[in-house]
């Protein structure tokens, strides 16, 4: 016989539910760390993305209970975007140290994630060859000098990258728009609620999601191990070209702090890796 549950039990519940999707929304948002990961580890990844693949069959089923999420998704993710193109703008290095170290210390969580159901040769290949392409495309770009200034096609490419972050776990949209120098006035544009970023960047998440998802899901369930091992790959090549190593010579005070910094973020990243595995257990 199912417990029935009293309104303050229901409210309470409620409440639970949409902290969590707060959660996930600043792990979509927030650099090192995914948004699909949390939604993992908080057990509605598999509903989110049954709902995504056939969002008008599992829209009667899934919407109710994915609904509370939702509403915290939105709410964690609009709330710190601002925030974060602040801090970047003003305080540059330090803030990136800060991310640089949060990517660092969720690595072995996503190492050992790629390794779930073992490891091949051709899961190394994967590895190497996704960080051979990220480098070549950044350092590339870096020795034309090519500046990339945002508009409408390049908030498009924010929207895809987003909407991958919450498709595939683990990846982190950040790591890609960062060294691209698209991250801070993406977020800025979030947080001031700029048409100018949100209709293109939702444009882009929408096709993303109706034509990848299912795909994404495929590739997953068929090649898992390569395909996280991809990632992993992109996720290291994407940070090294992130790092403000020229900082680090400005000052010994700036040395200080950006090392600070660094460590801050590996540490708060390993503190919040075991709470997510407390939550998950």
């Amino acid at each position: 016989m199912r417990k029935k549950h009293t309104g303050s039990q229901f409210f309470f519940k409620f409440l639970l539910q949409m902290l969590q999707g707060a959660l996930i929304g600043l792990g979509a948002v927030l650099p090192g760390i995914s948004g699909g990961v949390l939604s993992v580890v908080f057990g509605v990844y598999k509903p989110i993305m049954e709902l995504l693949s056939n969002p008008f069959r599992n829209f009667r089923t899934h919407i109710p209970r994915l609904f509370p999420y939702i509403i915290g998704e939105v709410l964690g993710f609009m709330g710190i975007a601002g925030l974060l193109a602040f801090v970047l703008e003003n305080y540059p290095a330090p803030s990136i140290c800060l991310f640089v170290g949060l990517i660092a210390g969720m690595l072995p969580s996503l190492w050992q994630e790629a390794g779930l159901f073992g490891r091949t040769k051709n899961s190394f290949i994967a590895m190497l060859l996704a960080m051979f392409a990220v480098f070549t495309l950044l350092l590339g770009l870096r020795a034309a000098s090519v500046t990339i200034t945002p508009n409408f096609l390049w908030y498009l490419f924010c929207g895809f990258c987003l909407a991958l972050s919450i498709i595939a776990p683990g990846m982190s949209f950040s790591t890609l728009l960062m060294p691209l120098g698209l991250y801070t006035p993406f977020v800025d544009g979030i947080g001031h609620l700029s048409s100018e970023v949100l209709i293109p960047a939702g444009i882009g998440a929408l096709i993303t999601i109706l034509f990848l998802s299912k795909a994404v899901n495929n590739l997953f369930d068929k090649y898992y191990s390569l395909a996280f091992h991809a990632i992993v790959g992109i996720v290291i090549a994407a940070t090294i070209m992130i790092i403000p190593f020229q900082s680090f010579n400005v000052s010994t005070y700036s040395c200080m702090l950006n090392i600070f910094f660094l460590a801050a973020g590996i540490f708060s990243a390993t503190v919040m890796e075991r709470w997510n595995a407390s939550v998950a257990v």
